[in-house]
């Protein structure tokens, strides 16, 4: 099949190494720049030292400390000594706690258009914003990225997102993706990437692109990108950078798998309301609902330009009395800017709490509402118990729809605020770079530092011939999150860099006894098996969501459809992902039931799609099928990607 020469497949092609560029064909591509944080960063250093490499091989790999920012003892501090001594041996530039979120600061900072990107977490695509290919990943596979080996994708379709005319007042680039999420869902991005095309793009800032191509990893797709033109050259050029700028044109209507039509003075204030991102409405269909705490941050809407605007909104006005409303600058510039031109004394002044330029709440670390609370944020997501609190109800909006829920204490129209400011960017900012540390030219010398709840990856067996023993440890619904899987927040984050304690907190918000039963079945000898629906592990990058079941014994997961990102993850860590040919077939199968899968060795060697499960406890056989490619069979047979990297090394 031919493709056409979208801005997205123009820089895919440019960055082949291995592999026929063809629609649904497993590719290696060249990755120039890689980035991490500290949530997943311990994890991915620690892959990539078991490489034995003396140095990254990329153009630039960054490690940033965003997530882990609440210090209550000794184990974050310890990751974050060792992130940093780790980027000082094999050449990685290190910002520092407090720079800022590495999604923001890498778009000021790093981010050029034409280049690619991967990041050991899912919303990499902010990047798209610029104009490059940034794509969320597994740590590991940023880990061989950093060792200069390829990025393996299958060739993605394209989605046109084509934008006309101009926002209305009130409306915001938010409102934009929630409206493409209020069209296709959380899956409707599978297997896509979405370009973005029009009239309207030229309105939209590199902020706003960003907050965009930032959540497009909600609908599913592989990323998100926007043309690289004047807007971007001025974005560039306001960072020092102009000279990082080239132009990449948009492409014809034509050149897209699939379109879909915007009009940007049609869209209005929406949210997103519990428990998922494509749970969107009109805010006018929910005005009134009383609201505890706002949250105005995260990596989508933390720029300058939203900081400005939020604190144009609230000069000389004051929070409602039954509101708390936090505030997380994007980045340690963002927040000097802020000072610089008073804004900070608006936000200040209306009773706002000035939080640490992290990640933080969005990732339930610190700010939680209280006991079933209602919180508005202009976070990613609202999944269930995400925030830290399970039983608080979770909303997610633009800066302009939280501010007016801030001021009246309810969710509110933002167009009742009265009138719309108008915010533009200063022309000249102060670059501070100070506390991102650039590696030595030597880092031979250097030691790692390691705390006590740093621990290092256990051996995985390889696959074996047969899966005599399988138990269904548990069955789970649609759309189980990676965050289901594996919980966020400030008690378990901690556990990052320590598998044997992170994996007690497996499925903890679905079933607290999970680990315990999962580990009984492992030291009987069996083997462990996940029952899932559609979209199963969508969400975050976190590789723990199949490190933990991994080492909890689970060899083999059966769902409707995977989460591309997660089911990348699985693959890695030796867990066999498989899909139920007849999703009725789900209906088959329970928790405790005993299955047999015979010759699934054989099965893959011989090139063969189909698996038969065997439920010894139904009498009853049930078909199963797997996508893997050559290369994917070959590292689930080697019982995980470092043993296959090791492999090929011999």
């Amino acid at each position: 099949m031919q493709l056409s020469m979208s801005i997205a497949r123009k820089i895919l092609k440019e960055h082949l190494v291995e592999g026929q560029f063809e629609l649904g064909e497993e590719v290696g591509i060249k990755i120039d720049h890689t980035l991490t944080q500290d949530a997943t960063g311990t994890m991915a250093y620690l892959q990539f030292e078991a490489m034995k490499l003396s140095k990254v091989k990329t153009e630039l790999s960054v490690s940033f400390v965003d997530h882990n920012t609440l210090q209550a003892d000794f184990k974050n501090a310890d990751d974050h000594a060792y992130l940093a001594s780790v980027a000082a041996k094999y050449g990685i530039k290190f910002s520092r706690p407090g720079n800022g979120i590495c999604h923001q600061v890498f778009l000021e900072r790093f981010a050029r258009p034409g280049k690619t990107l991967i990041g050991s977490d899912s919303h990499t695509p902010t990047a798209g914003g610029m104009g490059a290919i940034a794509i969320g990943a597994g740590g590991l596979d940023v880990a061989v990225a950093m060792g200069g080996g390829p990025f393996f994708m299958k060739v993605p379709k394209i989605m046109g997102i084509k934008l006309n005319g101009t926002l209305g007042d009130f409306v915001s680039a938010k409102d934009v993706i929630l409206e493409i999420l209020r069209r296709i869902d959380v899956k409707g991005g599978l297997g896509y990437i979405l370009e973005y095309f029009g009239d309207g793009v030229k309105s939209l800032s590199v902020p706003e692109r960003a907050t965009i191509a930032n959540m497009g990893a909600e609908t599913g797709a592989t990323t998100s990108i926007f043309p690289s033109d004047d807007v971007t050259r001025e974005f560039l050029k306001l960072e020092g950078r102009e000279d990082q700028w080239i132009e990449l044109k948009m492409g014809p209507e034509p050149d897209f798998n699939k379109v879909i039509e915007i009009e940007l003075s049609e869209v209005v204030p929406l949210v997103a309301r519990p428990h998922s991102p494509g749970n969107v409405s009109p805010v006018s269909e929910v005005e009134n609902v009383v609201v505890n705490q706002v949250a105005i941050g995260s990596c989508t809407n933390s720029s300058l330009k939203d900081m400005l605007l939020v604190a144009e909104l609230l000069k000389g006005r004051k929070v409602h009395d039954n509101t708390t409303l936090g505030i997380s600058p994007g980045s340690r510039q963002v927040l000097l800017e802020l000072i610089k031109h008073g804004a900070l004394t608006s936000i200040i002044s209306a009773g706002a709490r000035i939080l640490e330029c992290a990640c933080g709440p969005c990732l339930g670390m610190g700010f939680a509402p209280k006991t079933n609370g209602t919180s508005v944020r202009t976070f990613n997501r609202n999944f269930f118990g995400r925030s830290g609190t399970k039983s608080a109800n979770i909303y997610l909006s633009s800066p302009e729809t939280a501010v007016a829920a801030a001021i009246f204490g309810k969710l509110t129209d933002p167009r009742k605020l009265g009138n719309y400011p108008s915010v533009k960017l200063p022309d000249i900012i102060n670059i501070d770079d100070s506390l991102i540390v650039d590696p030595p030219s030597d880092g031979s010398a250097i030691e790692i530092v390691r705390g006590p709840n740093i621990a290092l990856l256990p051996d995985v067996a390889s696959l074996p011939s047969d899966l005599a023993k399988i138990k269904v440890l548990i069955k789970v619904e649609d759309n189980i999150t990676t965050d289901h899987i594996i919980p966020a927040g400030a008690k378990i984050l901690p556990f990052r860099s320590n598998l044997p304690k992170i994996s007690e907190f497996a499925f903890e918000q679905v079933d607290p006894t999970f680990s315990s039963r999962a580990l009984e079945v492992k030291n009987s000898g069996a083997t462990g098996t996940i029952v899932g629906g559609e979209n199963y592990g969508q969400g975050s990058s976190r590789e723990h969501a199949a490190l933990a079941p991994m080492y909890l014994g689970v060899k083999v997961i059966l769902a409707k459809s995977f989460a591309r990102i997660h089911r990348d993850n699985l693959i890695n860590f030796g867990i066999l992902p498989l899909i139920f040919v007849n999703p009725s077939d789900f209906d088959k199968l329970e928790q405790d039931d005993k299955l047999e899968i015979l010759n699934v060795k054989n099965s893959l060697e011989d090139k063969k799609k189909s698996i038969v499960v065997s439920n010894k406890t139904r009498s009853l056989e049930i078909e199963m099928v797997h996508d893997l490619s050559e290369r994917e069979k070959e590292i689930i047979i080697a019982g995980g990607k470092l043993n296959y990297t090791r492999n090929l090394s011999t």
